[in-house]
């Protein structure tokens, strides 16, 4: 059994553990990000049945995502100023409550209105606190070493609650109807994991007396001593736009927004329904994406250690691109990869290797950012680039939703994804190496800000 202290005679026992309590962290921040994030993900799987409910076409379903998405975005650099007053544990916490209760009162929605404010605002404001940009202060607090990989690892849980979440979601809907759905996915938020984190979860290792994983020897003296480093400056979100290191890592991570948790994760869902692929297929689909997407979550944390974070950056964002190409074949000629591949087999592909370059640019971006902005305040220099790709989901929820009702097709909007994702390669291969000169601009641009 695992104590967690605060004071007092507990500490040793946290000190004696075998395994650093940073993992024990990492291991609830994945939990918290997988049934958050996971809800969030599970948008698409109830668009039909909301445009049955109320009687709303997808362009209305749609734009309560797009709110959904907005407020969200809005919500990340505030979020990261939160975290950075009160800490990981309360923020974390709480916003899983405020997701979990507004998932049980959609349960009495009567109209797509009580849905926009219930689910588009109020449960979107947790999803912002239950997101990875507390999961990325996490990691930055507590590893000094293996930070890309514990980055992966954290991102995972996002692709982990699309995994087992979404699909779970679809046989409950099936089987059950969305109003009981929503009762299970509350309750589950509310009664399991909200404890956990309360109980588990520390914002700092100096909340243990111990130090960060990996830290150095002087850091670890530092941290014994009871010091505490000066409280690091900040820079408007105008000084900001005005480096060229982020606003190419803010303007790629943008057009991720649109192409990951803004179009395919709102709509491949529809989607494969309006292609006629049966449930079986749309949820092995979904599972298989999700899968690769923690495998290539973890592999692109661990690789971000090890080779340039640009290259790798540059590299998903084309194949990305490429991918999305095998959903324009399936709508217009499947039979150009031959007679025994058809349009399940391709849609199967399309999941695997779509899944493997999903979420994987997290890491490498947020040890970008880590890099560039060392010396700067993390929770806000990582919220404002958090809501650039929010409000890429905004747009790539509902954008898509309006030229289906006008075209009847996703095939513009794969287009035009596609388009977006070779700008956000070549952004991001022209990233700036990091080196001592940034220390300077961000030491001369915080004397500027005073």
């Amino acid at each position: 059994m695992v104590e967690v202290p605060v004071t007092g005679k507990k500490v040793h026992i946290v000190k004696r553990l075998k395994v650093h309590y940073a993992w024990i962290i990492l291991v609830l921040t994945f939990l918290a990000l997988l049934a958050a994030q996971g809800v969030r993900l599970s948008f698409g799987a109830f668009m039909a049945p909301w445009e049955h409910e109320f009687s709303a076409n997808r362009s209305v379903i749609s734009f309560i995502a797009f709110v959904s998405y907005i407020v969200f975005a809005i919500s990340q650099p505030y979020v990261g100023r939160l975290i950075d007053k009160y800490g990981i544990r309360y923020i974390l916490s709480f916003s899983i409550l405020v997701i979990g209760f507004s998932t049980l009162l959609t349960f009495f929605t009567a109209n797509t209105v009580q849905l926009m404010i219930i689910y588009g605002v109020i449960a979107s404001v947790g999803f912002g606190g239950a997101s990875n940009v507390a999961g990325t202060m996490a990691v930055a607090t507590w590893f000094a070493d293996k930070k890309g990989m514990a980055m992966g690892l954290m991102s995972a849980g996002t692709a982990a609650g699309q995994l087992i979440l979404v699909p779970l979601s679809l046989f409950l809907i099936d089987q059950l109807g969305w109003k009981t759905t929503v009762l299970v996915l509350g309750f589950f938020l509310i009664v399991i994991i909200f404890p956990l984190l309360l109980l588990f979860i520390r914002s700092n290792p100096a909340d243990l007396q111990i130090d960060a994983y990996g830290a150095n020897v002087s850091d670890s003296q530092k941290g014994r001593q009871g010091k505490k480093e000066a409280p690091k400056g900040t820079l408007s979100i105008f000084q900001l736009l005005k480096r060229k290191e982020f606003l190419f890592l803010m303007l790629p991570f943008f057009v991720c927004g649109v192409t990951t948790t803004g179009l395919m994760d709102t709509h491949l869902i529809p989607f494969a329904q309006y292609c006629g692929f049966s449930p079986g297929v749309t949820g092995a689909a979904v599972s298989l994406l999700a899968g690769f997407n923690i495998l290539g979550t973890v592999v692109s944390g661990f690789l971000a250690d090890k080779w340039n974070c640009r290259k790798i950056l540059a590299f998903l964002y084309g194949v990305r691109a490429l991918t999305i190409v095998l959903l324009l074949i399936i709508v217009n000629d499947a039979s150009l990869f031959g007679f025994f591949v058809t349009q399940s087999h391709l849609l199967i592909l399309f999941a695997i290797s779509f899944g493997i370059v999903n979420f994987a640019t997290v890491a490498p971006t947020m040890k970008l950012a880590a890099e560039y902005f060392k010396h700067l305040s993390a929770g806000a220099v990582i919220g404002w680039i958090y809501l650039s790709h929010q409000l890429g989901s905004a747009l790539g929820s509902f954008v898509p939703g309006v030229l289906f009702d006008l075209t009847g097709s996703y095939d513009s909007s794969f287009i035009a994804s596609i388009i977006l994702l070779v700008f956000a390669s070549v952004f991001s291969i022209m990233l700036p190496r990091q080196g001592a000169n940034y220390q300077y601009a961000n030491s001369r641009d915080l004397a500027e800000n005073r």
